[in-house]
């Protein structure tokens, strides 16, 4: 009985046709990835906030089937210790034996399946993935889980970047402070316009720009990951707010404090930003009961 379908199968398929086992239903494999933001000119180095990634995006169908195996064990559809047989996937999939071997040795390294001798590949559970890596943060936020994942990721935020802040007052170099003014006028520009997408990749790059300037190599090691956090969403489900002028003038008054070495003011605005958010309640982070 087979455990993997190639998705272009699946809509030919009759719903009587599809045995117990199988698992080929996987209505969000065609999503397009959001494009990562591009930041053109002589600040594009500063604008590299998603470094040291296992990323699959743009690789052609080495990259594609990444995205479709990882998609279906993150959903569920392929439940933790489900076996994942090289031979099955290259004949579902229509792909090489070598594009499966990079494939699978990718999501390894995501921590999503193991390979060990005489055992084969098998999907390894929750507990063990790798929940930092912007892929599986993109799955997560498009899939099932896609509200538990705003919840945690609000957390972190929450948890990380009002420290982050106070410690990078005072700390940035001129050109970063220029760039941090820069993208506080950007969302100023494109909020005005209604222009989501570019209001969205200006806040990811200033968030993650925080991150990098506190002086402290774990939290700038998350920056990538909080850009990420602000990207998949589309704005609403993670980011500070939608285009407001409330949002952007409290982005201001964070660049104000980072600059004039403002610890206390600073970390005051981010928390005042991660308050504002109204489509996450509570706002503030409390206790939950398990």
């Amino acid at each position: 009985m087979s455990t993997l379908a190639h998705p272009t199968m699946t809509a030919a398929r009759s719903a009587d046709s599809v045995g117990a086992g199988e698992l080929d239903r996987f209505s969000y494999a065609d999503r397009p990835t959001p494009p990562a933001p591009r930041w053109e000119g002589a600040e594009a180095d500063l604008s590299r906030v998603g470094r040291k990634t296992t990323s699959s995006r743009g690789r052609g169908l080495h990259g594609q089937l990444v995205q479709q195996l990882g998609q279906m064990i993150v959903s569920g559809d392929l439940g933790a210790d489900r076996p994942l047989v090289p031979e099955e996937i290259g004949q579902r999939f229509e792909v090489s034996r070598t594009v499966v071997r990079e494939s699978l040795r990718v999501l390894e390294a995501k921590g999503l399946v193991s390979a060990r001798p005489n055992v084969g590949t098998r999907v390894r559970p929750v507990g063990d993935w790798n929940l930092l890596d912007p892929d599986i943060i993109e799955w997560r936020a498009f899939g099932p889980q896609r509200d538990e994942q705003r919840r945690e990721l609000f957390e972190l935020r929450w948890a990380i970047e009002p420290l982050a802040a106070r410690l990078a007052a005072g700390h940035g170099r001129e050109d970063v402070q220029q760039r941090l003014v820069e993208l506080t006028e950007v969302m100023n520009h494109t909020a005005a316009q209604g222009d989501l997408v570019s209001f969205g990749r200006a806040d990811a790059e200033l968030h993650a720009l925080v991150l990098q300037l506190a002086g402290n190599r774990m939290l700038e090691h998350l920056s990538g990951i909080v850009a990420c956090a602000l990207q998949v969403s589309g704005g609403a489900a993670t980011t500070c707010e939608r285009p407001s002028d409330s949002s952007v003038s409290l982005h201001s008054r964070l660049v104000d404090a980072l600059g004039t070495g403002d610890g206390t003011a600073a970390e005051a605005a981010v928390r005042a930003l991660l308050t504002v958010h109204p489509e996450i309640e509570p706002s503030v982070p409390g206790p939950r009961e398990h």
